[in-house]
């Protein structure tokens, strides 16, 4: 039988909005079990202790990617819950002591820095992979002691009852408030992608929108006026804006792109818009001194194969990096993932390493751009 393991969780975040839009969610195909036990080249014994979000982010992990993993390989999965891995990690590492095996951790997270430094992480072992996943999985996003295990993207969306001729094509077009007129809803938060969006409708190029200079954040700010009279609400909670899209309180806002999709598969009338979305990631990372270390590898090859890929994409309702796995999925899914080539292509990657940089003052640029944003919002 399964085995959970519940440690003390911090403040709401991430955790409720992954949670939420994997419960909204179609059933996801099953990993197959590739192999029988005596063929499968990841077979084992044992555990391993696998952190998670919990909720049904974690059950619909359990029974469409954990429960296909044992099945295939003899090796049981343990799931651990928490808001967010870094400070338990950090009480870990402060300790001298590791129960866990495998981790998520957002690359923007202050903590993956400081973990990584701390030397936390085990190097992956890709010699475990299949050559399927070496190939469909980016070089990217397999880093030295990380791989990509999901990414995350923040775009505009419209009410197609609003706009039944269509609505706006790029974030130009939502600072348009006569040929696209209506209640408007921003991320209140902060954060990066708030700023590069203003970049973008006042005319900046992807390419050009990196590094966040402080003549950049002025340009984003000032530009940021002009839209400022015409949101109706600043939202905080990943589920506000489409809530307020459904109930016709916006005509149009950012979102995350695993609420959207949520939405859209429940028939709600909501329109995805890819160009100047912002894309963040979340890692996979195995944790050094871990109890069941070598398993956790197993679970990390295992976890990129492209089926599993697609039923860890359909469970969790935000996609992992393996490109292999769009032949597994829905073909309706497909227009509506990030990993979509066309989507990716029109996206917007967040620079982790400049986000987490320190600036001369010893503040981080992630600091340095939520003082700006706070102050500006108080005006």
């Amino acid at each position: 039988m399964p085995v959970s393991r519940k440690f003390p969780c911090r403040r709401v975040s991430r955790r409720s909005v992954l949670q939420s839009s994997a419960a909204m969610l179609s059933a996801p195909l099953v990993a197959k079990a590739t192999a029988a036990f005596g063929q499968e080249k990841l077979a084992g014994t044992g555990e391993v202790v696998v952190y998670g979000y919990g909720g049904s982010f974690t059950q619909n992990l359990r029974k469409y990617v954990f429960d296909p993993f044992t099945k295939a390989t003899g090796i049981r999965v343990v799931d651990v819950i928490a808001d967010l891995a870094g400070p338990q990690l950090k009480a870990m590492h402060e300790a001298g002591r590791v129960d866990w095996d495998v981790a998520f951790l957002s690359d923007v997270e202050p903590g993956y820095a400081l973990l990584r430094e701390a030397g936390m992480f085990m190097p992956i072992d890709y010699s475990l992979w299949d050559d399927e996943a070496l190939k469909g999985v980016p070089e990217s996003a397999r880093r030295t002691d990380a791989v990509v295990a999901f990414q995350n993207a923040t775009l505009l969306v419209y009410d197609e009852r609003a706009f039944p001729k269509g609505g706006p094509k790029n974030w130009s077009e939502f600072w348009n408030v006569k040929e696209f007129p209506g209640p408007r809803g921003y991320n209140g938060v902060g954060g990066p992608a708030p700023i590069l969006f203003a970049l973008m409708a006042d005319g900046v190029a992807h390419k050009d929108l990196w590094p966040l200079s402080d003549d950049k954040i002025d340009r984003a700010l000032k530009k940021l006026d002009q839209i400022k009279p015409h949101i109706t609400k600043w939202w905080a909670a990943g589920g506000e804006p489409i809530q307020l899209l459904i109930n016709r309180e916006y005509a149009l806002s950012s979102v995350f792109d695993g609420r959207a999709l949520a939405a859209i598969k429940r028939g709600l009338p909501i329109r995805m818009v890819w160009d100047g979305a912002t894309i963040g990631a979340t890692d996979w990372t195995v944790l050094k001194g871990g109890p069941n270390s070598a398993n956790a590898q197993k679970f990390i090859a295992f976890v990129n194969r492209a089926e599993t890929a697609a039923a860890f994409t359909q469970a969790a309702g935000y996609p992992g990096p393996n490109l292999n796995q769009l032949k597994y999925l829905p073909a309706d899914l497909v227009p509506l993932i990030s990993i979509n080539p066309d989507n990716a292509a029109k996206a917007v990657r967040l620079d982790a390493t400049w986000v987490l940089a320190k600036r001369p003052d010893g503040k981080t640029n992630a600091d340095h751009i939520q003082e700006r944003w706070l102050a500006w919002r108080a005006q």
